[in-house]
């Protein structure tokens, strides 16, 4: 009779435990995140310098001597001028 006594304070105590710290054991309370801020733009700047340099080219049409015969061939000359 002593060991089932023993068994029934035991359990006792056990469920006054449980009911002395519930949080122990609740779930957790899931808490909404706040709305996410609308995305930054960041508004572009575009710069567009006058170049400091630029080609200047020349064209023209010269003779060509081949062994198939005389061929008119397109030329150019280009170069870097300060601007």
């Amino acid at each position: 009779m002593a060991q089932k006594s023993l068994m029934a304070v035991v359990g006792l105590a056990a469920l006054s435990c449980l009911a002395a710290a519930p949080e122990i054991f609740a779930q957790p309370v899931v808490q909404a995140s706040p709305p996410a801020p609308p995305p930054h733009v960041r508004q572009r700047i575009e710069v567009t310098p006058r170049p400091l340099l630029y080609r200047r080219c020349v064209d023209w049409y010269e003779l060509q001597y081949r062994p198939s015969g005389t061929v008119l061939f397109p030329a150019k000359h280009c170069w870097w001028v300060r601007g």
